[in-house]
């Protein structure tokens, strides 16, 4: 696999990382007993950290697109193996023919 095919897996699942992980740890204002500002949304977060999205997603990324790689180089799961559909029998099998 080329390098830079590598990158551009890793910078895909790099942002769906990060869009699953942007709800886990965030609280809201009510829920940790801080004021809110006049006009904010009841649901805005009031200890959302950027950086430390950044750093979980980025480490979440890297294995999830090691064990993709390594899986493409060594071949454990093919597209063969995850056929969740077995072939079904033909028309002249059901009948009995």
């Amino acid at each position: 696999m080329e390098w830079t095919s590598v990158i551009a897996i890793y910078a895909l699942v790099w942002v769906m990382t990060a869009f699953v992980s942007l709800p886990f740890g965030v609280r809201t204002h009510d829920e940790l007993g801080v004021e809110k500002t006049p006009g904010q949304a009841d649901s805005a977060p009031a200890n959302f950290q950027p950086g430390r999205l950044a750093l979980r997603t980025t480490v979440i990324a890297a294995v999830l697109t090691a064990v993709y790689v390594a899986n493409f180089e060594y071949g454990w799961i093919t597209i063969d193996d995850l056929n969740l559909m077995p072939e079904l029998p033909s028309q002249a099998e059901a009948s009995g023919s």
